[in-house]
């Protein structure tokens, strides 16, 4: 990090930056510095275009705005709007004082800096948000397209006068009032301002270690200040608990395809901020890979897109009126690592979501937030949990009226303070209570040091567009199984007939829909196996179209279980499993044989399980982190499925 300029005060420092014209970022990552960073900026195309060295090949460091469009890169839908990957390729970093900053910036309590909005509010009314809450669960989740879907509305405003003393204004405004953000930013790029206070590290990677933090669950502080009694309602809501659980399981896919081992599960708790409390876990692991490969299959976190990651981008498209911009999209400063080692990368990653975030462009203000819809969603708490986000935002940069009374509880009354909360006994037992439901196999060390019980084979398995298959991968190679990940429209019939082991893997949708071309080849995909009287395993989306082969009958579920964890007897075993289907295959109640299948299946008919001559199936995810007896169950279908 460079020292700033002749050691210049804060105050010269702005000026110098406003006068300049020049790209420039103010971060606030630590608690008593605000870092500047200037460059000059170019736009690239892909992520791998980051130039993250110069023409010398000397690693330099630069801060990235990474646009929603570039989900593209992994094949999946959106609204692209040509939003830019901008890169500011830094040359200048140095720290401030945070204190002295806040003084040299415009005070947003003199009237002289107050910035008027004209024509505020939402670009979707609130009944018409609430009914695209209606259609998403009825038409997506009810139909088997996902577990969870974040859809986004914009609240908007115009700005009269020079954007750039506001922005200063609202930057300033969040270093004295917003608390327990990870980044608070002020990018400043020709046309673009972003100014906000994100809570969340989408991603870092730091000497080989990569980090996620996900984040779900959204209570809203009341007036007068947060208190144990309202905190720990909000923790005993299913929805919340579920809603969080969901999203770990979805980035655990992500640390499954960039970590060698998997990646492990620390937390709950409480990220805290001054108008919101969130619930949160850390998920860590080890990487080798280039942080921009790194931050390509981690685009972008489940808590603002949805699961299964690629259907969720699908429904986005459908039900999002417009583009996303750099809404859930990342910052990512690549920094070059102190000490350099052969073979491994030459940057450290830290990316935080852009969300809290106020856009200024073209006079105009746009703040966008969304809401996480999940099958227990009530539409007009929904369309509340906008309007709780977006006045976060706003009465941080004091562009709406701040909860005073709310603030000065946090202050004066530390026995139920902002700081606090987390360490009552009553709130601190609910949130370790969680971990009771969840796999150990994902909360403690995985031992290694001994090969698994199928070593020395191998296994295929066949991606339906849900990368829980990431998670199964793992999990397979844990148990000795040299494991390979193919796409349902990569697979050829040589691949199929050559496996040890098949594993027909999970994925959204109807498993009835023939006009569906990835549910006729995964159809395919099974049939050719189950004629060779080869080994296979099919789960979930793959469990009912072989159920359907065999004569069963597939229903939809009354009620969706996405992200449902149940303890069904698995063949004379009770096993805690989760799981993510709208759909069943369903039996007369009793039955326990079907043709060549023997079949576990509950009073009211609906199959959990199915094995028989060289195959075993499940309708549940044993690989979620709700899957208690994930590991133990999976490692009984697949010994039955090598069995003859």
């Amino acid at each position: 990090m460079t020292p700033p300029p002749d050691t210049a005060p804060a105050a010269q420092v702005l000026a110098s930056l406003r006068t300049a014209d020049r790209p420039f970022a103010l971060l606030a990552r630590e608690s008593g510095t605000v870092e500047v960073l200037t460059g000059d900026v170019v736009d690239v195309e892909l992520l791998a275009d980051i130039p993250l060295h110069d023409a010398a090949g000397t690693p330099r460091e630069v801060l990235a705005l990474v646009p929603f469009r570039q989900v593209r890169e992994r094949g999946f839908a959106c609204h692209d709007d040509g939003t830019p990957l901008r890169c500011l390729l830094v040359d200048t970093h140095f720290a401030l004082p945070r204190a002295e900053l806040i003084a040299a910036l415009p005070d947003p309590a003199l009237p002289q800096n107050a910035v008027p909005l004209q024509d505020a509010g939402f670009d979707i009314p609130d009944d018409e948000y609430a009914q695209i809450v209606r259609t998403v669960i009825a038409d997506e989740i009810g139909r088997g397209e996902g577990a969870n879907f974040v859809i986004r509305r914009d609240f908007t405003a115009g700005v009269g006068g020079d954007e750039a003393p506001a922005a200063l204004t609202w930057f300033r405004a969040l270093l004295e009032h917003e608390r327990g953000a990870y980044w608070t930013f002020l990018i400043s790029t020709p046309g673009r301002l972003a100014i906000g206070a994100s809570p969340e590290a989408h991603v870092s990677a730091t000497g080989g270690v990569v980090t996620m933090n996900p984040i779900s669950g959204t209570f809203r502080h009341p007036t007068g200040g947060a208190t144990v009694a309202a905190l720990g309602e909000f923790l005993s809501s299913t929805k919340e608990t579920e809603e969080l659980f969901m999203v770990v399981d979805e980035e655990l896919k992500m640390m499954s395809a960039v970590c060698t081992d998997g990646g492990r599960i620390t937390g709950p708790r409480l990220k805290e901020m001054s108008r919101l409390t969130h619930t949160e876990y850390v998920l860590r692991g080890r990487s080798r890979l280039d942080p921009r490969d790194i931050l390509r299959e981690t685009m972008f976190a489940p808590t603002v897109t949805g699961s299964p990651m690629q259907n969720a981008c699908t429904v986005i498209t459908r039900h999002e009126r417009t583009p996303r911009g750099y809404y859930s999209g990342v910052a990512a400063l690549f920094t070059p690592c102190e000490v350099l080692t052969a073979g491994d990368p030459t940057h450290d990653l830290d990316a935080p979501i852009l969300i809290r975030t106020a856009y200024l462009e073209d006079h105009t203000l746009r703040v966008p937030v969304g809401a996480t819809l999940v099958r227990h969603s009530d539409p007009y708490g929904e369309v509340s949990e906008t309007h709780g986000k977006a006045a976060g935002v706003l009465g941080a940069i004091g562009a709406v009226p701040r909860d005073v009374q709310a603030e000065a509880a946090d202050d004066d009354e530390p026995t139920i303070g902002h700081r606090l909360l987390a360490d009552d006994p009553e709130i601190a037992q609910r949130l370790a209570s969680r971990n009771a439901r969840l796999a150990a196999f994902w909360l403690n060390p995985q031992d290694t040091s001994t090969p698994g019980p199928f070593a020395g084979r191998g296994a295929l398995v066949v991606d339906a567009e849900d990368r829980f298959t990431t998670m199964l991968a793992h999990q397979l190679r844990h148990l000795g199984l040299d494991t390979v990940i193919v796409p349902w429209d990569g697979v050829t019939d040589e691949q199929l007939d050559a496996a040890d082991l098949l594993v027909a893997g999970p994925g959204p949708g109807d498993p009835r829909d023939a006009g569906s071309a990835r549910i006729r080849r995964m159809q395919q995909v099974v049939a050719h196996r189950r004629a060779s009287m080869r080994p296979l395993l099919a789960v979930c989306l793959s469990h009912q179209i072989l159920a359907d082969a065999l004569g069963i009958e597939l229903v939809p579920l009354d009620q969706p279980h996405q992200g449902l964890q149940r303890t069904v007897d698995v063949f004379g075993r009770p096993a805690s499993i989760g799981f993510y289907n709208t759909f069943t295959a369903r039996v007369a109640p009793g039955t326990t044989q079907i043709g060549v299948a023997e079949v576990a299946a509950d009073a009211a008919g609906d199959v959990y399980a199915m094995r028989g001559a060289g195959f075993a199936s499940v309708q549940g995810h044993l690989e979620s982190i709700l899957s208690r007896d994930g590991m133990v169950t999976l490692q009984r279908l697949i010994a039955h499925a090598l069995s003859d």
